[in-house]
């Protein structure tokens, strides 16, 4: 929770991540940003990487999460995901062994999140639109 005398930072060091809540629609403490995907092209952050769960380290879950899915709430200083808990849950994770992040691993959380796919290829760098 923030200080209500200071005013909310717009900008967050990437390694400050870990430092940054994430809630649920509905107000609760769901867990925090792990990391930051950022398309090197672009500068665009791509996927917020959500740690969730566990304790003293053990047994986190990680999941990656469109940023789009993701709205600020200035007032906690806090993001809060836009989807219903059970569907973030339900989706791509890992606990130990972070998947290589290439295309194909891009197209499977863009699809299951039915959002506009990244092209990481190394001659684009923008949204593609995926027909939705």
């Amino acid at each position: 929770m923030t200080d209500p005398e200071l005013p909310t930072q717009l900008l967050i060091q990437s390694n400050k991540a870990d430092t940054m809540p994430v809630k649920t629609r509905d107000g609760d403490k769901l867990g925090s940003v792990h990391a930051y995907m950022i398309n090197k092209r672009s500068g665009h952050t791509a996927y917020a990487i959500l740690s969730i769960g566990g304790f003293l380290g053990m047994g986190k879950a990680y999941y990656p999460l469109p940023f789009q899915l993701l709205a600020f709430e200035p007032t906690s200083d806090s993001y809060v995901v836009t989807i219903d808990r059970r569907v973030l849950e339900g989706g791509p994770s890992w606990a130990a062994n972070p998947p290589i992040f290439d295309q194909a691993y891009a197209d499977r959380v863009a699809s299951y999140y039915e959002v506009s796919r990244e092209d990481l290829s190394l001659g684009g760098g923008v949204p593609i639109d995926a027909g939705r």
